[in-house]
């Protein structure tokens, strides 16, 4: 039987196409999103805005053949553009597929590609740079057609591309293309459409990377990204009706998604939004951070520990910032909502207390799969996902000491690098520091560290590396040391450092390339 829609309280829904509706029906013309800049014009959308403007866009894209289960690409960064794009492809069924617009051509082209995107919307410029041309730099192929219906070999699957402004090239639609359309469907199929809408259906495909391998793109459903929008918003006291609250990350990645576009959008709140984001090597994902890049998490906030692209957020809460010894991640003293978590060996049986192992999860929230990639490369037979992460239980919690394969084998030693990296970042003078192995024909691999020394500080490598032998054991101390500015750190586009590039510039700069 269909579904009616009924209006009511976005807390509700468990579909975005309800979501989008509940929210515009509780909020009406309040503000729900604004870009604002010193180089652009500010632009702000209500939560009414927000369901009028992505209907025009839903119904331009259900009259170019989009509907249920086609995949839809877009490249935008923070603001109402974003928002509507989202929830236009969201709410028709289709699934949303945001593009990093931190991505280099190279990139962009494999994520398109894996994908299989039918159709991709793309925002003009962003911060001077122009898209567009990014996006032919990344296929030559659309700057020498002259038609926009493609038939690219590197993109398969891509038929359209649709964006803005002047002087677009033959092979792109303006995005009136879309919306001159839209008044071929009516408002009554567009709820028709709508309600086929369902909480088991895809809504979402993140492409993410670890900072070890290729990006892959994480499914999911409607029904667990809603479920997981009520979860953590209840666990945000700040976001209430009206509050005016900055969106710091970025939108195409969960955590800016989940915790400021999703969660504010259910709370009435007003996501705050500039054309720069935060994403630079000081606070990179999965680096030890030096006690200034610290967030003063404020009395009665939640202490978000682990969480995952897969897991939709942070899957994990705390007590405590800090453990001492773990520098890495808060302790995961508590369990989110219909999320299961152990410890577990090779196997899959749960280790004993004191012993390191994976962290595994499972769960309604979870993933249900990863796009083109067999279930059982990352899921065991019982269900749970492999994260990759290492932990040990110690007390009842569980501590975070790692990635698996971050260990550095040394002269039969094996090394942490967060540790080295956490004894390094007590150094006066050190504001971070990466700590990689690079092939050593003597031992294995050589242990080395890039090191970024704080505003107006030259660092002293002999003085540091006679520090670090008074405090750790003689095969932890890096053999070599290369001093990179912040901007030198070489970022993926998920915000983790990018380890494997580390090792390259350290080996040349080396003469060990």
């Amino acid at each position: 039987m269909n579904k009616q829609y009924i209006p009511g309280d976005p807390v509700n829904s468990d579909t975005f196409a309800s979501f989008v509706r509940d929210a515009a029906s509780a909020f009406g013309n309040a503000p729900a999103i604004r870009l604002t800049g010193e180089a652009i014009p500010d632009q702000e959308l209500s939560f009414a805005g927000l369901e009028r403007d992505s209907a025009v866009l839903a119904r331009g894209l259900l009259a170019r053949g989009v509907g249920k289960g086609t995949r839809v690409g877009f490249l935008y960064g923070n603001g109402p553009a974003f928002a509507v794009t989202f929830a236009a492809i969201a709410r028709i069924g289709a699934i949303a597929v945001p593009i990093s617009t931190l991505i280099k051509s190279n990139e962009l082209v494999r994520v398109l590609r894996q994908s299989d995107v039918s159709g991709l919307l793309v925002q003009r410029s962003m911060l001077g740079k122009d898209l567009v041309e990014r996006l032919c730099d990344a296929l030559p192929g659309l700057g020498d057609g002259a038609s926009a219906e493609l038939r690219l070999a590197e993109t398969p699957f891509l038929r359209w591309i649709v964006s803005s402004g002047e002087a677009l090239p033959a092979s792109i639609h303006p995005m009136s293309w879309l919306t001159e359309r839209a008044d071929s469907v009516d408002e009554q199929l567009l709820l028709a459409v709508e309600s086929q809408v369902h909480s088991t259906d895809q809504l979402l495909e993140i492409y993410t990377s670890g900072s070890m391998a290729l990006p892959k793109g994480v499914k999911h459903n409607h029904g667990p990204v809603m479920f997981r929008t009520h979860y953590v918003r209840q666990k945000l006291p700040y976001a209430q009706r009206g509050a005016q609250l900055p969106a710091p990350l970025p939108m195409f990645w969960i955590g800016g998604l989940l915790m400021s576009l999703l969660v504010n959008w259910e709370a009435g709140a007003v996501s705050i939004c500039t054309e720069s984001t935060s994403t630079d090597s000081r606070v990179a994902m999965g680096s030890v951070l030096a006690d200034d890049d610290h967030y003063v998490i404020p009395e009665g906030m939640t202490i978000w520990a682990l969480g995952m692209t897969e897991t939709i957020g942070p899957y994990s809460y705390a007590d405590t910032m800090r453990v001492p010894g773990y520098p890495l991640c808060p302790p995961l003293d508590h369990i989110a909502d219909r999320f299961e978590v152990r410890v577990a060996d090779a196997q899959g049986r749960a280790v004993p207390e004191g012993e390191k192992g994976e962290i595994q999860v499972r769960g309604y929230a979870l993933t249900p799969g990863l796009h083109k990639v067999e279930r059982s490369e990352y899921f065991e037979e019982d269900g749970f996902y492999r994260t990759g992460d290492m932990g040990v239980i110690q007390g009842g919690r569980i501590l975070f000491v790692g990635r698996e394969g971050d260990m550095i084998k040394t002269a039969d030693s094996n090394v942490s690098p967060a540790e080295v990296e956490m004894e390094m970042q007590q150094l006066e003078g050190v504001h971070s520091a990466y700590v990689v192995g690079i092939p050593d024909a003597e031992r294995g691999q050589l242990l080395v560290a890039a090191v970024v020394p704080r505003d107006g500080v030259e660092l002293d490598t002999q003085r540091l590396h006679t520090q670090l032998k008074q405090r750790l054991s003689s095969f932890k101390v890096p053999r070599e040391y290369v001093i990179f500015s912040r901007e030198e750190v070489p970022m993926l586009h998920s915000n983790k450092v990018a380890r494997r590039q580390i090792e390259k510039i350290i080996a040349r700069k080396l003469g060990r390339a």
